[in-house]
């Protein structure tokens, strides 16, 4: 199972990020998912607020929005960074 292969690879135990050149490091695939996240809230804040017409119902659309979509983003990134299809 991929989650499974996520979390308990030998191949992650037995070797760090500096050695493995196929995957990316953890704090690259967190900075990706800031910066789309960025964009992806800013949307989320517009239409929200062209939908609602309320800016603090909006924004608080937005930021659980933020939070979640991170969250699953980077987990989502991390599991396809283990497959090697397409590498």
């Amino acid at each position: 199972m991929i989650l499974n292969q996520f979390f308990f690879s030998r191949k992650t135990q037995s070797r760090g990020f500096e050695e493995d050149k196929t995957s990316e490091k953890p704090l690259r695939s967190v900075a990706k998912a800031l910066s789309w996240r960025f964009i992806g809230t800013a949307d989320t804040l517009l239409v929200s607020y062209f939908v609602t017409g309320a800016i603090g119902l909006a924004t608080s659309i937005a930021t659980i929005d933020f939070l979640t979509k991170l969250l699953l983003y980077f987990f989502h990134e991390r599991i396809w960074n283990h497959i090697k299809w397409g590498k």
